[in-house]
């Protein structure tokens, strides 16, 4: 069965302007959610969840209990949830592979819900706004699409999605909500920003830069987080992107360049300055061809563990 509005199908033929006329009580909710001021997440008890990432957990979960994902600009981050099993998924889609992506966090989610008879999946989408090259509502229209193709009933539950998410000033466009987390336990759901979007940053980031596909980061059954083993050769002209300057790498690496965070090009400079100093990861970051493996500590922190004592 496919995506479903309040009990009745999406009409995806329909712009998605219509299907908002239709469904008023999804533009009450976006406005709910667009009013609420970004909350900060500390690390502690925090999982965050990088572009083209994703990660799963339940509400038995004795270390994370806060997903949570932020910088989106023409991305969307995508929160699924078992009402049944409280099993929740987020993940950061930037269009690169929507469909394929959509069919991993639903079997991701599907794996910790073993009653079928007992709940609903639900989803919400947040993130994008009316950018000059609609990308945004492109990836709207591909999500809204993957999760019809599904053979359960998903229901959707909060749309705050690109013309819900914009906000004019001078003429120029901006998403309202850049970052969102949902509490696994509660299941609320809130803007937020994270001072801490770690542990790897560099690492993480550089696996995307490089062309990743979506990938699971954490292993709710252990409750460890799992990033690589990662591969990839010399990145194309990393010293000439070095050489250039702010103006240059946010006008050519960013798909929305007036949009971004005041820190996308010192981010991304740490990321080119990363794949630099690291051309061949498999000789300086895993050579046992291994994930770096972290738990959380006492204090709710991730600590790094050795993968032979796991």
């Amino acid at each position: 069965m496919p995506l479903l509005v309040n009990g009745a199908r999406v009409d995806l033929a329909r712009p998605t302007g219509d299907m908002i006329r239709a469904h008023p009580h999804l533009e009450e909710k976006a406005k709910l959610l667009r009013s609420q001021p970004a909350q900060i997440v500390e690390p502690k008890g925090l999982l965050y969840v990088q572009q083209r990432e994703f990660a799963v957990t339940t509400p038995k979960d004795g270390s994370v209990s806060i997903l949570g994902s932020d910088d989106a600009t023409t991305c969307h981050i995508v929160v699924l949830r078992h009402t049944g099993s409280g099993a929740t998924c987020l993940t950061h889609c930037d269009g690169s592979d929507t469909e394929a992506e959509v069919s991993l966090i639903m079997s991701s989610v599907r794996s910790f819900s073993s009653a079928p008879g007992c709940g609903r999946l639900e989803v919400h989408l947040v993130g994008g706004f009316n950018d000059d090259r609609q990308l945004s509502q492109k990836l709207t229209n591909q999500l809204l699409r993957a999760f019809d193709l599904q053979t359960e009933d998903v229901h959707l539950v909060t749309f705050c999605v690109t013309e819900l998410n914009d906000r004019e000033e001078q003429d120029i466009h901006f998403p309202i909500i850049y970052g969102i987390a949902v509490n696994v336990k509660t299941a609320e759901i809130f803007p937020a920003t994270f001072p801490e979007k770690g542990p790897d940053e560099d690492l993480r980031s550089a696996h995307v830069l490089t062309g990743a596909p979506l990938t699971n980061i954490y292993d709710a059954k252990t409750e460890q987080l799992r990033i690589g083993p990662y591969f990839w050769g010399p990145f194309p002209h990393v010293d000439f992107w070095l050489e250039q300057d702010d103006a240059q790498i946010l006008q050519n690496l960013s798909t929305s360049p007036l949009a971004e965070p005041p820190h996308f090009v010192s981010h991304i400079r740490s990321t080119l300055t990363f794949l630099k100093e690291h051309p061949f990861p498999s000789r300086s970051l895993f050579p046992d061809r291994k994930p770096r493996i972290y738990k959380k500590n006492e204090e709710g922190l991730w600590e790094q563990v050795c993968s032979d004592k796991i």
